[in-house]
Formats: structure tokens, sequence, C-alpha cells
């Protein structure tokens, strides 16, 4: 509960100030009745009241944005869709073209610069925000998943780092259950966590016990696996998955709690190791883990990036998701290919599909060809018994919740809204540039 949100409301609306305050401490005493008196509530109330008062109305570049006319919600940032692709594409254009050796624009699972004749990949993600009540979980597959995307640009890991903000009612024991989350993984891999930050969601303003973090991690590579090298003629090779933060939340809160047993593994991350210590490495155009909407979204974005046309091949796709993950998703609905399973995608020659299976099969995880790339249309498609299908992402990732087969119903028009999102980055790259003529100039 945003306490500071709820008073700009009313302010917005013209509710009198005593009636403000008077809605405040009854929802202040809801969250807090435990520990403080209607009396702490009401001059707490008054007191955001102020600061909200203060902070209205402000002009000028640092005190206002231009609004794009759709929420987060809406427009289905974070879901792993079209509406998130299109939001971070957006982002790609605020930042601009960089000398990195791996930029934002070529939206790969991670970034990477040169240093001293090697590449640093750098990358960071967000824990699932489902998993406020399963610390331990939440810290396990966020960190996994930042490995994931350090391996899969051909790197080694060499450090960890931990970002962790909990509200103002959560208990303290939520940091250390999450940081136990992430040290297992890291030390499971050999991988230090070095550094991090904790605070509270909103400081004073936000109450509740929700938690969200993020993990980022270091690794050095002398050869990239980035998706701008695949070329028309590689295959797909698939490993199994059995999923991460996403399939434990559809397990957790669908009532199949014993399927989260499955997302416990570091199959994926030790399956990178062994290519990472073979010679085979050097024939691997780029890897990528099943993350970003399913395998639809990933090879969508593949496709983008590449300037190619990706032929996902169905055959032999259901056989790499664990059976118990595979036979939930079934009973539930849910759409196999466009939620996350975290299985490894290689795009390599086909002379090297054979050894790179060995050296993966070697580390115990299963692996199978599941495609190919040719000339054409920057497109990505599926084959199904031989017949060519669309296989574009869907505007929000498989909804894997209960809530999320409700909010997925609920869609405004995507073009209208596309247009009120890009007037909005425009502004803020004017903006940018802007001040960046203001600071040049000191």
């Amino acid at each position: 509960m945003d306490v500071e949100e709820i008073s700009r409301r009313h302010l917005a609306a013209g509710t009198p100030d005593d009636e403000i305050v008077r809605l405040l401490s009854r929802d202040i005493l809801s969250i807090k009745h435990h520990r403080v008196t209607p009396a702490y509530a009401e001059a707490f109330a008054r007191a955001v009241l102020a600061e909200a008062k203060n902070s209205t109305g402000l002009s000028g570049d640092l005190f206002t944005f231009e609004p794009s006319g759709s929420t987060m919600g809406e427009f289905g940032v974070g879901s792993r869709g079209s509406g998130d692709f299109f939001a971070h594409r957006q982002l790609a254009r605020i930042i601009g073209r960089t000398e990195a050796a791996v930029g934002v624009d070529e939206m790969d699972d991670a970034g990477a610069v040169r240093a001293g004749g090697d590449y640093i990949i750098t990358t960071v993600d967000g824990m699932h925000s489902r998993l406020s009540d399963f610390p331990f979980l939440a810290g396990f597959h966020v960190t996994r998943a930042t490995l994931r995307d350090v391996y899969v640009m051909g790197a080694k890991p060499v450090a960890l780092l931990s970002d962790i903000h909990v509200a103002d009612d959560g208990d303290v024991a939520k940091i250390f259950d999450y940081t136990a989350g992430v040290s297992a993984v890291g030390e499971a891999m050999g991988v230090p966590l070095v550094t991090g930050s904790t605070l509270r969601i909103g400081g004073d303003m936000v109450l509740g016990t929700r938690l969200t973090g993020c993990v980022g991690a270091v690794g050095v590579a002398n050869h990239l696996t980035a998706r701008k090298q695949i070329a028309p003629g590689d295959v797909l090779l698939m490993t199994e998955g059995a999923g991460g933060g996403t399939i434990a939340t559809a397990a957790i809160y669908s009532g199949f709690p014993e399927v989260v047993e499955e997302t416990i593994n570091l199959h994926f991350l030790k399956a990178c190791e062994a290519l990472l210590a073979s010679d085979v490495l050097a024939s691997i155009h780029a890897m990528t883990d099943v993350t970003n909407g399913g395998l639809r979204g990933d090879a969508y974005e593949m496709a983008e990036t590449a300037g190619c046309r990706i032929v996902v091949v169905e055959d032999d796709l259901r056989t790499l998701v664990r059976p118990k993950v595979l036979s939930m998703l079934d009973a539930l609905e849910i759409d196999y290919l466009g939620v996350s399973l975290d299985a490894l995608l290689v795009v390599a020659p086909p002379e090297a599909a054979p050894e790179i299976r060995r050296v993966v099969e070697s580390a115990g995880v299963a692996m199978k060809e599941v495609g190919y790339v040719e000339r054409g249309l920057p497109e990505s498609v599926l084959s199904v018994g031989g017949e060519i299908q669309d296989f574009t992402p869907r505007f929000r990732e498989s909804a894997y919740t209960p809530v999320k087969k409700v909010v997925d119903e609920d869609k405004r028009d995507f073009e209208e809204m596309k247009a009120g999102v890009e007037r909005a980055a425009e502004a803020a790259l004017a903006k940018k540039e802007r001040i960046l003529s203001r600071l040049r100039t000191m």
C-alpha cells in the first residue's frame, strides 16, 4: 500500500484535507494496527499529506515527464510479450548507440565491453514479483537466471551483486532468506556474492510486506556467443527445461506446490560450464535461455537481431519439458511454448551440432535439435507436422496464474498505446539531450 500515491489521488480528486487524513489513518491502521496507535496513524497521515502537497505542481525537466497514457500493466511491460518487447526497444533508442561490443540495441541476454583484450559481460535480473512470500525461492531463481545470462554470452561468471528491497512492515528475516537463496547458487557454481544494497521499498511511504530485488552478475570471455552472429544454415539445439521462477510461481499459485521441487537444479549452468570448457565453444554462433515469453518470444527476438528467418520444429519440443512440469502446464491449459522453461538454446552450424550435444549430454543434460535458420524476412515460424504456422509472441506471455488469466482478458487497442509509448520515449530522449547539453558546458 503506497500511502503517498493514495494521498496524491485524493488531492487530485479535490478531497478535503481532513477527509484525506481520515482515510489515510484508516489505511495505515489496517496494516499497522498491531503496533501503532490511532494518534500515531493520524500524525503520520498529516505528515504524508504535507509532503504530497509540497511536492505537487512542480514544473520543469527535473520534475515532470511526458505521460504515455498507458500503464505498465496495460502495456504488458514485464509480461514478456509484444508490449514488453516494444517498450524495451524504446529504452534502446533512449540509450542510443555506444561503444559496447554488445549493446542494448541488440536485445541480447547481457551486454559486453572490451577491456584488456577480453570481453567483460554484465547483466542483471529482477526476482519474480510473485515470490515475495517465498524469499529463498526468489533469491535462488533470480541468481540462477542472471548467471544463465552471463553463460549464454560465452562468458565465465566471476562475481555476483544483490539488491533487495522490503516494504516497511516486512520481517527483517526476508533479507536473510533471500540472501541464502542467492548464496546457495553462487557457492554451488563457485561465483562469489561480493556486494549489494538493502533498502525499504518507498522508505516510509509503502506499507505492507512486499519484497522485491535483483541480482546482477559480471563475467569474462574471449569469444562471444551473441545473437547477431546467427546465420542462415545454422541449426537450433535445445536442452531439457524444468522452469525457474515462472514455473515455481505457476505451481504455488495454481495448487501444484510439489512441482516447485523440479525447478531446484543447476542443469542449465552445468551444461554451460561443460561447453565453456570444450573446444566446441568456438563453433557456437549464439546461445540464449528460453525465458522471455517462452520459445515464442526468444525465437522472435533472435530473428529480429540476426535479420534471419527462424523455423522452430515442434516434433521433439514437448519431450524437452520435464514430465511433471509439462503435466501441470497441460492441466492448467498453459501454452508451454509461451512460458519460461529455462532451457538452453544453442545456435550453431550443423556440422558442430553432434559435438555440442555430446558435450552437453556429458554434463547429464538432454539436448535435441529443434529448428533451423534460413534466409528471409526477420521472423520466427513454427513447423508442426511439416506445416508452417505463425509463431509470433503474444501480447503477454502465457497466463500462468489465476490472476494472470483474468488480466489477460483486459486489453486496450495496442496500436493506440504504442503511439503514446513512442511519444513518451521521444520526449525522454529529447530531455536527455537537453540535460547533456547543459552538462557539457559546465
